[in-house]
This record gives C-alpha cells, sequence and structure tokens, in this order.
C-alpha cells in the first residue's frame, strides 16, 4: 500500500525465464520434493501422481516475471472492482444463496454481506476461479522465486490436502500464485480454515458453495469478527475538517460528532461510544468513511485498505 493508492503486483526475484525453463535441475528437485513428500507420510500414489516429471509451467514463470506494477487511487479502483454490473450480480447472488448464507450467518456469527463481498472479489462470484494446476505452479514457483522456503511449505500443504482426499489431483486448480478455489485459499489458509459446510466428507471450495461460504466465514470468525458488529459507512465531513485520519487514529464517536463528523445523511451517529476511524481513502476533501473492528478483520483476508471498503461496499449491495 502506497499513501492513498493501491499497489498492484510488486514482482518477484526470479531467475530468467530462459534459465529457469531449460535449466534440467528441475527433474532433481521434482525428486527432492517427491523424497519429502514421502517422508510426510503423503500417500505414494499421490506423490507420483501429483509430482510427475515435468517441466516448469512457462506460462507461471512469465507471470511471475512480469508482474505489472502500477498504482490506483481509491475512485480508480472502486470503478475498476466494483462496476454497476458485479453489483447487480451480488443482489442477484444473494438471493439465490439466501438459505445457505442465513445458515452460514447463523453458525459463524459473521455477516452473510461480507462472505459475498469477499466471495465477488476473489472470483467473480465463483466465475473466475484460475485453471492452473496447483501443485505444478508452487513447484514452479518454489523453484525460482527467492520466497522458496514459502511456496515450498505452501506445496507441502496442498499435498496435505490431496492426501485427505477433498479434492483430486486434476481438481485442485486455481491461480498461478496459488490460490486455490472460489475464494482463492493458500493452501495453508485451506488447512486452517476450510470446512465441510454441505456434510458430504469433503472441504470442496472449488464446486460446493455452502462449503465456499462456511470456509469464508470460518475464515473471518477466527481472525476476530465481531457479530453483530459493522464494518464501516460511508460519512459526510465538515467543511475544512482537518483531525487526524486513517484507520490507527481510532475515537470514540462522540469525540468525531464534536468535531462536525455525520452520518452520509447528515444525522449524528446512533451511538457515541462506539470506537471507530475516519479514513479517506483518496485523501483531504474525497469520499469519507467511519470504519470499525471488523474492517480490521477484513483486511486479514487482504491487506489492503481498497479491498476491504470494496468488500464491504459490494457486501451492502447484496442486501
Amino acid at each position: 500500500m502506497l499513501t492513498r493508492r493501491v499497489l498492484f503486483a510488486a514482482p518477484l526475484a526470479v531467475l530468467p525465464l530462459s534459465a529457469a525453463a531449460s535449466s534440467g535441475s528441475f527433474a532433481a528437485y521434482l525428486a527432492g520434493l517427491r523424497a519429502q513428500a514421502l517422508r510426510l507420510g503423503i500417500n505414494p500414489a499421490i506423490v507420483a501422481a501429483a509430482l510427475r516429471d515435468q517441466p516448469p509451467n512457462p506460462r507461471v514463470l512469465q507471470l511471475d516475471q512480469h508482474q505489472p506494477e502500477f498504482t490506483l487511487t481509491w475512485a480508480q479502483y472502486r470503478a475498476r472492482v466494483l462496476p454497476p454490473a458485479r453489483l447487480q450480480a451480488a443482489e442477484v447472488h444473494a438471493g439465490e444463496n439466501g438459505p445457505t448464507l442465513a445458515a452460514v450467518t447463523q453458525r459463524y456469527g459473521v455477516d452473510w454481506r461480507i462472505i459475498m463481498g469477499i466471495w465477488g472479489l476473489e472470483s467473480g462470484f465463483g466465475a473466475k476461479t484460475g485453471t492452473f494446476n496447483i501443485v505444478n505452479a508452487l513447484a514452479t514457483l518454489s523453484f525460482v522465486s527467492h520466497r522458496a522456503a514459502y511456496f515450498r511449505g505452501e506445496l507441502m500443504n496442498a499435498l496435505r490436502i490431496l492426501n485427505a482426499g477433498d479434492i483430486s489431483v486434476a481438481g485442485m486448480t486455481g491461480s498461478w500464485a496459488g490460490a486455490m478455489g472460489q475464494p482463492q485459499f493458500m493452501p495453508s489458509s485451506y488447512l486452517r480454515y476450510a470446512v465441510d459446510f454441505d456434510g458430504d466428507g469433503k472441504r470442496d471450495i472449488w464446486n460446493s458453495r455452502p462449503d465456499v461460504f462456511g470456509s469464508v466465514a470460518n475464515y473471518l470468525s477466527g481472525s476476530g469478527w465481531q457479530p453483530g458488529a459493522p464494518w464501516g459507512q460511508a460519512i459526510a465531513l465538515p467543511p475544512g475538517f482537518a483531525a487526524p485520519t486513517g484507520r490507527e487514529r481510532v475515537r470514540p464517536l462522540g469525540a468525531w460528532q464534536a468535531e462536525g463528523v455525520r452520518r452520509i445523511d447528515g444525522a449524528p451517529f446512533s451511538r457515541s461510544d462506539v470506537p471507530g476511524a475516519v479514513l479517506q481513502p483518496d485523501g483531504p476533501g474525497t469520499e469519507a468513511f467511519m470504519v470499525y473492528d471488523n474492517f480490521n478483520v477484513i483486511r486479514r483476508y487482504n491487506p489492503s485498505d481498497f479491498y476491504a471498503l470494496a468488500v464491504g461496499l459490494l457486501g451492502n449491495a447484496s442486501a
């Protein structure tokens, strides 16, 4: 995150594409991965199927080496990720999945609208989950990245998931960077938070919407979500407002009201004792929000103010 801007896709330090793709040492590297997996107790048949001899994925290498680095203002980001069509789709999908969302909220205490917001941003409500073979993508990244230990650990976690029988090798697909299924969980997050909400014996975040919703809710619940509390709201600031802002500047709403801060409709806040922080993502004189503790919980999913605001607003649109 840069000042009042969002940073996308900072590149990793990797081997040149030609060197990595042509390196014969990748076969030896795969052999080492197989040996490690076997020592961890992964079924030999799964090890053989998932870590069969194959070259590094050239598309993963290409994407990793040539990630565009650019910044957006909040207004630009909002227009990009919250077009009218996505806002309308949120309401449609919420209606189609109402009973399941209600059951998930009852079990975990997480606002179903936030689940919808995350689902919509992460995979376009399940439409775009990624087509990369996760094991091959992680093997490629662990071979070339300066974060080799991280990606190798995630690869072993992916093998643990396969070993549990929740998904097949062919079915374990996702992004080139290793994020899986409709909620785009890394394997470590899957192991910690994925749930079998539909009760079929598998934690299927690729195909089962109940499992997707339940897993996102479990993630947020485990990250400190406060049931019944809001994430945030748009607000109106008085002319010349100059009080310090930002997520860290938490004060009771009564103190903010004394500075002239009001709800977006101009009315005072319903409670004065609730702690909140004023956020102006594009700086003074632009759109402002009051954000609460649950806003920071959303940031545990993706540590970006822009992302958390978009999740909240998309969730609001689904109601």
